[in-house]
């Protein structure tokens, strides 16, 4: 009855979304006896893998239990309708029967979501890098509502942001900013954001009142665990230097601002923001060991972006992916063709409708590339 009931959902692949079902949840029983073997403890690297795991198919197996009950139930109410006589009982099955089905459809819905392939990526917290463009001051300020716009979006979802480097503009704004933002499924939520934004408005310091398009970058990477990237210290060139700006007593006095350079690739990171050296040493250890991750994860995008159209960044940061046009209130995300004109609640963190559209793009890609949980 159960798979005669799925089926109607996932007709042509009925067959093998009921064995994968199956794997799934046998999988997960041996993730549990996995994790409750005391020896694990000592492979901390398998344990965190194993641990993340079985808390992604808890879910999946949460709702595939309440469709067997829903299943089981309706089988049940079925029987009674078929043996039953006393009009009033007859009445109570069929409404039952009613709500069951309306019930177990949501839940199929809600089970073919889940079996969508995830990106492994989307559950890690994610490093934020924002730079002003082209348009001198005017960019420097936009890149200042940009990150107003992201702080006020982390704070609305419970998110923590931790300033890793700042360069403050000459008129206001920043002309680079990098933060850490931690919090549930935070790269996955972001991670369409990077590309150029457009700004189309009157600056402040516009005489004429002639309408200037200026520009920021944004690069959104997921944050690397210790355990995703191996890197030898002895390939990290670390050198030390007074700090500049807000800091208090300790700015020009002491050198505790932290510039790390990777020889073998070249990529440098510095921290100023903390007084301390450790922990400015610390947090540009997180963002190059992300930097370094991200560089493998872009061969991997590109390999998905040579088998599939992608909305997900492939690595061409000077991509124009939004306008914010400020005359007509107008926000433009160009990737999708989304069109809103609420651009006064999008810079004040609303980005929930624009961000679930980009979801659900990509979602879309991926059922036309007929793509499958693994």
């Amino acid at each position: 009855a159960q798979k005669q009931n799925f089926s109607a959902i996932f007709e042509p692949k009925s067959s093998v979304v009921i064995a994968q079902l199956t794997g799934i949840r046998e999988k997960f029983q041996e993730l549990g006896l996995q994790l409750s073997d005391p020896e694990l403890i000592s492979d901390q690297k398998k344990y965190i893998q194993l641990q993340k795991e079985y808390r992604e198919l808890q879910a999946l197996v949460a709702v595939m239990d309440r469709w067997d009950l829903a299943c089981a139930q309706l089988h049940s109410a079925k029987t009674m309708l078929a043996e039953e006589k006393d009009p009033d009982f007859l009445a109570l099955a069929k409404a039952e029967i009613q709500g069951l089905e309306v019930d177990i459809r949501e839940l199929e819905e809600e089970l073919k979501q889940l079996l969508m392939p995830k990106d492994p990526e989307d559950g890690k917290n994610a490093v934020l890098e924002i730079r002003s463009g082209t348009g001198g001051d005017e960019a420097a300020i936009f890149a200042g509502d940009l990150w107003r716009m992201y702080s006020r979006f982390a704070e609305k979802k419970g998110w923590k942001m931790t300033v890793v480097d700042v360069t403050p503009g000459t008129a206001g704004g920043y002309k680079e900013v990098i933060c850490n933002v931690v919090g549930d499924q935070v790269y996955g939520t972001l991670k369409f954001e990077s590309g150029v934004h457009r700004v189309q408005r009157v600056p402040a310091t516009e005489t004429q009142g002639r309408i200037h398009t200026s520009a920021a970058s944004v690069v959104v990477l997921p944050e690397a665990e210790e355990f995703d990237v191996d890197i030898k210290m002895n390939d990290i060139r670390k050198d030390t230097y007074c700090s500049s700006g807000a800091g208090g007593q300790s700015v020009n006095t002491t050198y505790s601002a932290v510039r790390l350079t990777h020889l073998p690739t070249g990529i440098v990171v510095q921290c100023q923001d903390e007084r301390s050296q450790l922990q400015n040493f610390d947090k540009a250890l997180m963002v190059l060991r992300s930097r370094i991750y991200e560089m493998e994860l872009q061969k991997k995008i590109e390999e998905v972006a040579g088998k599939r159209k992608t909305i997900v960044s492939t690595g061409d940061r000077s991509a124009k992916i939004r306008t914010y046009n400020y005359p007509q209130s107008r926000i433009t995300d160009h990737r999708i063709g989304f069109t809103a004109h609420n651009l006064p609640a999008v810079m004040n963190g609303d980005l929930d409708e624009l961000l679930e559209a980009l979801r659900l793009e990509e979602q879309a890609e991926r059922l036309k590339a007929g793509e499958t949980h693994a």
